[in-house]
């Protein structure tokens, strides 16, 4: 006794193989040219999905390095701690922050781009170098201008000491007209 039947849409169920009893003949042709439309249907989607599979696993790019990472995140300051740098900072916020770097380098995003994000979302505080614009601007021309101020300062100040230790030499020269400081070097001259 057979426990297994064949189902009833299957394309053999309606007719009887010389094993089973029967002639060989029943609906073979109509069913052997439906299995060949459908084995090149199968053969053709396995194919197309093969070839759209390969496309897909080369257009992934791959994951950032910790290190391309870090890169950016050195230019950005953590939004928790104070005067600390991204790529440093252990905090859950900064966490998140790299991996949200991370995120937008693997979809081809610049090191500007991933900065002015970060600076729409949070100001111009987060940047490590502050944008040239604004009060921001006296952060790069006051220490050449101090500098530069100090130097002027520093060669005057030279100039007058220069100066005023002149006029010492000079007086020492004429002072031995003078009838006291005369005597006195006859005096020590007659001793010595």
């Amino acid at each position: 006794m057979n426990l297994l039947r064949p189902h009833p849409l299957a394309p053999s169920a309606g007719r009887r193989t010389l094993r089973q009893g029967g002639t060989g003949k029943g609906n073979e042709g109509v069913g052997g040219e439906a299995r060949g439309v459908v084995r090149g249907g199968v053969v053709a989607l396995s194919l197309l999905a093969a070839v759209l599979s390969t496309t897909v696993t080369f257009a992934q790019e791959p994951t950032p390095s910790d290190d391309e990472v870090n890169a950016i995140a050195r230019g950005l300051y953590c939004p928790v701690c104070e005067n600390v740098p991204l790529d440093v900072c252990p905090t859950q916020a900064c966490e998140q922050w790299r991996a949200t770097i991370r995120e937008k380098l693997a979809l081809g995003w610049t090191e500007q781009q991933i900065q002015d994000y970060f600076v729409a979302q949070y100001g111009d505080r987060v940047l490590a170098t502050p944008p040239p614009r604004g009060f921001n601007w006296l952060v790069y021309v006051l220490p050449p201008l101090a500098i530069a101020g100090a130097g002027v300062i520093l060669w005057r100040t030279m100039r007058r000491w220069q100066r005023a230790a002149r006029p010492d030499v000079l007086s020492a020269g004429l002072a031995s007209e003078d009838p006291y400081v005369r005597r006195l070097e006859e005096e020590l001259r007659r001793r010595g």
